[in-house]
């Protein structure tokens, strides 16, 4: 049934098949089929890769028409229920609408020129600045609401605010007020600092630069290079360290030339680093086993 649903979605100008690149990462190709059948009647969720630039609205509306026809013509079942899902788009210079021609021009640029979504990135580092200073705030309000209901005689305490003033008004030179202002200044330095300081990337961008709307964290390339170099015949173990331009993949070798087994490592890995949207500098770390130099000690 899936078979029949993918095969007529493919029929369908503007829907793409999609089998390479991140569907590697989770092993579903484009498009799928997702069927729940019940005893006399077919519900479908389809999820597609079209061309792009396209009408979506009409591309779903005959992917509906063409999967519907195939699926009761093929089983004799109807269709109860069809969801259809864009889960890709591919460049092309081309409309996928049937009978639809885009106008050259500006209309034209400006729509094959998505708007990039936003990058995900770090919490700012104002966060804590501002969080102090909220906790600050809610203090200030504890202390006039407590002015307030003294004030008002609904119960007797020593005020806090009129002490305080009278404390500072009497206030001289102090050797300790020195270290006090220093501390002043480079608090509000960091204050400013954090508040225009942009905010870290915490993800690397997968597939089309002009919009990304897959990312891996830079642990999940860590662990993608470290199981595809564990499988790697000579290789006992390894781990990946990943930052903003490299990737370094230490490797425990069981035996055998290290050049070499860098050198498959490498093949094995770097195939899997062509998804990622800005390439990164691949290295290979050889050394061997530790059970290996105990046992030759």
């Amino acid at each position: 049934m899936a078979k029949i649903a993918t095969a007529a979605a493919v029929n369908v100008p503007g829907v793409v098949r999609q089998s390479g690149g991140l569907t590697r990462l989770t092993g579903r190709d484009l498009p799928r089929a997702d069927i729940s059948m019940g005893s006399d009647a077919v519900a479908i969720n389809l999820f597609l890769a079209v061309s792009w630039p396209c009408s979506v609205t009409d591309l779903t509306g005959r992917v509906r028409a063409e999967v519907g026809r195939s699926v009761e013509s093929l089983t004799g079942l109807p269709l109860h229920d069809m969801n259809v899902m864009i889960a890709a788009t591919e460049g092309t210079d081309e409309s996928c609408v049937s009978g639809v021609e885009i106008a050259e021009g500006p209309a034209q640029e400006a729509l094959s020129d998505p708007i990039p979504p936003r990058v995900p990135s770090a919490n700012p580092a104002a966060a804590v600045s501002a969080v102090v200073i909220a906790c600050g705030l809610l203090a200030l309000a504890f202390v006039v609401s407590r002015e307030w209901f003294i004030n008002r005689g609904t119960f007797e305490s020593a005020p806090w605010i009129r002490n305080s003033v009278e404390w500072t008004s009497r206030l001289h030179w102090q050797p300790w007020l020195l270290p006090v202002a220093i501390a002043a200044v480079v608090a509000g330095v960091v204050l400013i600092m954090s508040a225009i300081k942009r905010r870290a990337k915490t993800h690397v961008p997968l597939g089309n630069p002009k919009a990304s709307t897959v990312w891996m964290r830079p642990t999940d390339i860590a662990r993608l290079c470290s199981s595809h170099a564990a499988v790697v015949p000579g290789v006992d173990s390894a781990h990946t360290s990943v930052d903003r331009r490299h990737v370094k993949v230490h490797i425990e070798s069981t035996g055998g030339d290290r050049a070499e087994l860098a050198a498959a490592v490498d093949a094995a890995v770097r195939p899997h680093l062509a998804i990622l949207q800005q390439p990164l500098q691949l290295s290979v770390v050889v050394r061997e086993a530790a059970v290996r130099r105990k046992d030759a000690s």
